[in-house]
């Protein structure tokens, strides 16, 4: 047995791999893991940990609402519910999804055929209640119930020589905290609920209304009035989009290159703010002014886990959690799995290639490396993606390297990987959003088989896939 010295000075014995296989199978029972989050990301650990009973004792899901579905789940009311707890979801009424059903679900559970292939967020709620309860999920999951804290814990005995305490209660009454000790721990708590408001200097200075895509429900609020939006992303389009239809007149605030495609009425672009004048003013980067009623921050979501212990040593700065292996586990932690931090991918293929990759490595059908080892490697990827040019902000922003990712975790994990049309239809998706973005959620996919696929319009007419092979 080797020694790792674990972050934060706590010593956590490593057995070699070989003695970790047969540790799990020889008499010391099932793997018990606690799953973080009944989300989308949760319900996908559960349904995998359950459906391996020969190795998983069943899953203890911990969920902070009553509900299954996470960011799924509308809200109405912003802010906190009457029990004071934090509303935790930044869904808006009428969002539809960008991505296409055909690709957008789990591999082994498709949406319904007679749906639209962009589907309003409600049947995505209902098609996480139908897995919920397709995978008999919903009895191992505890509603209500705030993790507070997950500690790693030395042991003789439980998976690698490591075992968590994680210690719940019911988020407003902490002397009824129950603690539970668990061999590993998948944290899916998401990351769409703690706004990111960029650091703006003067922006105290602004006198008209300040908030953030988090606390937009619908548009008629904004009717005729004048909207400063910052950030061009996926949901920063849709809600100026949104907003266009009701007459308000926007300026789309961004550092991307001018969008091309078409856009409606009433939004105009512009460069990044530089700063709030102390008149109340917004200066744009090229010295133009504006004044809006509202500044609307489309500006993306922090990562917050508050309930993991300082031990771990797991930092998180400029929108990147590490160290982390294979975006996934602490290297000197490695029971401990943070499921979905990975950004601009097709979120639930996503989660069942990861945590198809952390049950083969609890059941030993993937041996991790040393410690050592996975921390050179984590340190090897992120500076060859910073050689590239990303910076630190965007790491885990995988965009078009999702699919080789999953790809090589399918590899190393042993498990099936995503057929081909999936990565080549999500692409394809992706260029017909930007040349059209005012109807590309139109469209109509249909898969043909594990390669082909087609696409046509609102009125049948086929359209060329932009990566077709030519003959």
């Amino acid at each position: 047995m080797e020694s790792v010295q674990g972050f934060g000075g706590l010593e956590v014995g490593l057995p070699a791999a070989a003695d970790c296989y047969q540790l799990q199978m020889t008499g010391l029972g099932k793997l018990r893991v606690a799953v973080v989050g009944a989300g989308a990301a949760g319900l996908c650990a559960a349904r995998h940990l359950l459906s391996c009973g020969e190795t998983f004792a069943p899953p203890v899901v911990y969920e902070l609402t009553k509900h299954v579905g996470g960011t799924w789940v509308y809200e109405e009311k912003v802010g906190a519910y009457d029990n004071g707890l934090p509303i935790h979801s930044s869904m808006y009424r009428d969002l539809r999804t960008n991505i296409p059903k055909e690709v957008m679900s789990f591999p082994d559970f498709p949406f319904e055929e007679h749906l639209p292939s962009f589907v309003h967020h409600t049947e995505v709620r209902k098609y996480l209640e139908k897995y919920c309860d397709h995978f008999r999920l919903r009895d191992h999951i505890q509603f209500a119930t705030m993790v507070d804290s997950v500690k790693p814990v030395q042991t003789n005995q439980g998976w690698r020589g490591l075992a968590w305490d994680l210690t719940t209660s019911d988020g407003i009454n902490k002397s009824k905290s129950v603690t539970e000790r668990f061999d590993a721990v998948m944290v899916c708590n998401g990351h769409f609920y703690d706004p990111h408001i960029p650091a703006i200097p003067g922006l105290k200075n602004f006198k008209g209304m300040l908030m953030h895509s988090h606390n937009y429900r619908n548009a008629e609020p904004f009717s005729g009035k004048s909207v400063v939006l910052l950030g061009a992303g996926l949901s920063g389009l849709d809600i100026a989009m949104e907003l266009s239809s009701v007459n308000a007149k926007v300026i789309l605030s961004h550092s991307q290159c001018p969008l091309t495609c078409p856009l409606p009425k009433g939004i105009q672009q512009a460069p990044p703010i530089k700063r709030v004048l102390e008149n109340g003013m917004l200066k744009f980067q090229n010295g133009e002014l504006a004044k809006p009623d509202i500044f609307l921050f489309c500006t993306g979501y922090n990562f917050t886990f508050p309930f993991l212990d300082s031990k771990l040593g797991l930092q998180v700065q400029e929108h990147l959690v590490s160290p982390l292996y294979k975006f996934l586990l602490p290297p000197a932690f490695p029971s401990l799995f943070i499921v979905g931090i990975c950004r601009a991918i097709c979120p639930f293929p996503h989660f069942h290639c990861q945590t198809q990759f952390v049950l083969s490595v609890l059941d030993g059908t993937f041996t991790l490396p040393s410690c050592k080892e996975m921390e050179q490697d984590v340190e090897v990827d992120i500076a060859a993606r910073r050689g590239r040019g990303v910076a630190t902000r965007h790491i885990l922003k995988l965009d078009s390297e999702q699919w080789a990712y999953n790809d090589e975790l399918a590899h190393l994990g042993g498990f099936t990987a995503l057929p081909p049309y999936w990565s080549n239809l999500y692409e394809s998706n992706k260029v017909f959003r930007a040349r059209d973005m005012l109807n590309y959620k139109t469209y109509h996919y249909t898969v043909l088989n594990e390669k082909e696929w087609i696409v046509r319009t609102q009125h049948g007419q086929p359209i060329q896939n932009p990566y077709a092979k030519h003959k």
